[in-house]
């Protein structure tokens, strides 16, 4: 396992370990742990709502990306998804569908290049 998968293994055993002592794994299926992650998501959202792109509480969304990136590890820790390897397969999958000559610079989907 390397420095990063460790990092991910043990920020998933500290938040299990949250978990466990309170007794709410019967709280986190995968439906109510995808909810979470969506109402989480909203949330780091409304940090942006009516503002301009630098006016947003860092502190806000600080709070709000860790809610977020906590129910995606749980979601993940459920599945028993390696994190990484997860990512690394979506960059790859992106980068065949973005290629850099076509896509750099532009904000138009794959379809559109």
């Amino acid at each position: 396992m390397n420095e990063h998968n460790s990092d991910i293994a043990e920020l998933t055993a500290a938040l299990t370990r949250f978990r466990d002592e309170r007794d709410w794994a019967q709280f986190h299926n995968p439906k109510d742990l995808a909810a979470a992650l969506s109402i989480e998501a909203g949330e780091l959202l409304e940090c942006f709502l009516w503002k301009a792109h630098g006016e947003a509480d860092v502190g806000r969304v600080k709070e709000e990306l860790a809610d977020v990136l906590a129910y995606a590890l749980l979601l993940a820790e459920h599945y028993k998804l390696d994190v990484k390897q997860v990512l690394q397969e979506k960059i790859a999958k992106n980068a065949e569908k973005y290629p850099a000559h076509k896509a750099k610079g532009s904000a138009k989907k794959y379809n559109e290049l």
